[in-house]
């Protein structure tokens, strides 16, 4: 397997994220959202205007990870908590954590995982949130095997189609 370097995603990774961004959400999620719909989020919330912003924000921080040749495989972005009903003081959110395909399995997902909750530690925070679909029973899988537990249900809006997130938490203080 082609090793992974990581990095913090700077300005001009705006085009590499949106690529990425897309890829994997469409392949993860094609299978039971609708297309219009889908088109439509991803031209919106995947779209490299969208990463613009969220790269000059000072309080969100996007890690990718590169091949040698420094193609787009994997990343994840964090930021404040987005839960108001199940958050406290010192959370700290895992917005979005995608690997393309033929790079999960082998502890790259892990790897960006503890890259995410470096990224976390710096910013102080004692607790770590992400929603994850409820039928996306592999990355459930995921998530619980790295450590993190239900603490509520959350609804994720992909353009006007309501689906079921699980509010996952997991602590990072001994």
């Amino acid at each position: 397997m082609t090793p992974i370097h990581w990095r913090k995603a700077v300005s001009g990774d705006e085009e590499a994220l949106s690529l990425l961004g897309q890829a994997t959400f469409l392949a993860t999620f094609a299978f039971d959202h609708p297309g219009p719909a889908l088109i439509r989020f991803l031209q919106d919330l995947h779209s490299p205007d969208f990463y613009a912003a969220k790269l000059a924000d000072p309080q969100i921080d996007i890690i990718i990870g590169e091949t040698p040749l420094g193609a787009p495989v994997a990343y994840a972005m964090l930021c404040p908590p987005e839960h108001p009903d199940f958050q406290r003081d010192g959370d700290w959110e895992l917005k979005r954590i995608y690997l393309l395909g033929p790079w999960q399995g082998g502890g790259n997902g892990g790897a960006l995982l503890e890259q995410a909750v470096e990224c976390a530690l710096k910013r102080q925070a004692k607790r770590m949130l992400l929603a994850v679909y409820e039928n996306n029973d592999r990355a459930v899988g995921f998530y619980k095997k790295h450590g993190f537990s239900k603490i509520g249900d959350t609804i994720f809006m992909v353009d006007d189609v309501e689906f079921h997130d699980m509010l996952l938490a997991r602590s990072l203080t001994m």
